[in-house]
């Protein structure tokens, strides 16, 4: 019995996928980011269980202390337990980047299929929706609907979201306009097919490979961007275990005296290492999908 096509294709891009070493690097990293977040609770134990985002501290002082038995990662600015903020900022970032990316997809796919199929005015109205949105850089747009809404990470997410659909819209509907007029289609309307069906059953499934490509790429673009709204005081308070927050807390110490300018290189190391790999680790798998989904590349 010969095998599905589709299950044979499936078998293929997995194998085209996880043969890429970018890949392999990618998805190592992002298992340790999930692990960290599923066992945050064991790993970190909160102080103050109805909001385990909370940084413990010891005292007000503002200078960091080094790591110690009692810190394993030291202290930074007002004694936050850095060690803890890394862990528990691991779910802050999966929740910033995963809810205002699958958000913004959903919208942005929707009315850049809408767009796409019908055309005509409808698909004016949307474009040029989409082109006033994006006649506002992005970083000013979102400053502006935060400082309108009121500081905090809910609001920037918020805002976020509100913004990044233009980019799924422009995507989706470049799909659709090369598919729509193939000969699938066209067949599937002369059988009298609902409009509705054609989009989501033949033509979305050949359109998405893009869309899962860039928006792998966005997860770990949303999570720098919020951790600068939170770094100029715009997105999670003080004490709140985000990575851009702890980074803001360790302004005044990048750089230390003159005679040990790496004197508190701990406070800025962890919380930045850990930006820098979370956004890797979907960079590379970006990568790996645009490799195993691209047909110019996917048959070398």
């Amino acid at each position: 019995m010969s095998e599905h096509p589709r299950l044979r294709e499936l078998k293929f891009t997995l194998h085209r996928i996880f043969i890429n070493p970018t890949a392999i690097i990618g998805f190592t990293l992002l298992l340790l980011f999930v692990g960290v977040s599923v066992l945050a609770p064991y790993i970190a134990p909160p102080k103050y269980p109805d909001n385990p985002y909370i940084m413990p501290h010891k005292g007000f002082s503002p200078t960091p202390k080094a790591p110690n038995e009692k810190h394993w990662f030291g202290t930074t600015s007002g004694q936050y337990d850095i060690f803890y903020g890394v862990v528990w900022g691991t779910r802050t970032a999966f929740k910033i980047g995963l809810f205002v990316v699958s958000i913004a997809a959903l919208v942005g796919v929707t009315l850049g299929t809408i767009a796409g199929y019908y055309g005509g005015r409808t698909d004016e109205v949307i474009m040029r929706l989409t082109d006033v949105v994006f006649a506002i850089p992005l970083l000013v747009l979102v400053m502006a609907i935060v400082v309108a809404f009121g500081r905090g990470l809910d609001n920037v997410v918020i805002a976020l979201t509100m913004v990044v659909w233009r980019n799924y819209v422009r995507l989706m509907r470049s799909g659709i306009l090369t598919l729509r007029d193939q000969d699938f289609v066209q067949a599937a309307k002369i059988m009298g097919v609902s409009d509705l069906k054609i989009m989501f059953r033949h033509i979305l499934p050949n359109a998405i490979y893009p869309v899962l490509v860039y928006a792998s790429m966005e997860i770990g673009s949303m999570v720098v961007t919020a951790a600068f709204l939170s770094f100029v005081g715009l997105g999670a308070p003080k004490g709140y275990a985000d990575w851009g927050q702890m980074v803001a807390l360790a302004r005044n110490y990048i750089v230390g005296p003159p005679d040990d300018p790496f004197k508190f290189w701990y406070t800025i190391v962890y919380p930045g290492g850990c930006i820098i790999l979370f956004v890797l680790a979907w960079n590379l798998i970006g990568d790996a999908l645009r490799d195993a989904f691209d047909p110019k590349l996917r048959r070398r």
